[in-house]
C-alpha cells in the first residue's frame, strides 16, 4: 500500500517538477527543469513521423484562379 503512495507522489513531483519548475525553483534546478521538458517532448514529436498531404489545398483555388484570369 505505502509503495502504491509513494510512486504516486513521486510521479506527482516529477509531473510538477518538468511542468512548472523553471518558474520557481533555483538555478541549477531550473535549467534541468527546462532540459528535461524540451528532451521529452522532442521524443515525443520524434516518434511520430512528418507526412506530407497527399492533398493540396491550395490546388482546385490555383486552378479557379488562372481559369478565371484566362476567361477575362
Amino acid at each position: 500500500m505505502f509503495k502504491k503512495s509513494y510512486f504516486i507522489v513521486a510521479f506527482l513531483l516529477f509531473v510538477i517538477f518538468v511542468g512548472i519548475g523553471d518558474s520557481f525553483l533555483p538555478e541549477p534546478m531550473k535549467s534541468a527543469s527546462s532540459n528535461t521538458r524540451k528532451t521529452i517532448n522532442d521524443s515525443l514529436i520524434g516518434l511520430f513521423p512528418e507526412r506530407e498531404s497527399k492533398l493540396k489545398p491550395h490546388e482546385r483555388t490555383r486552378k479557379a484562379i488562372e481559369e478565371a484570369e484566362k476567361g477575362k
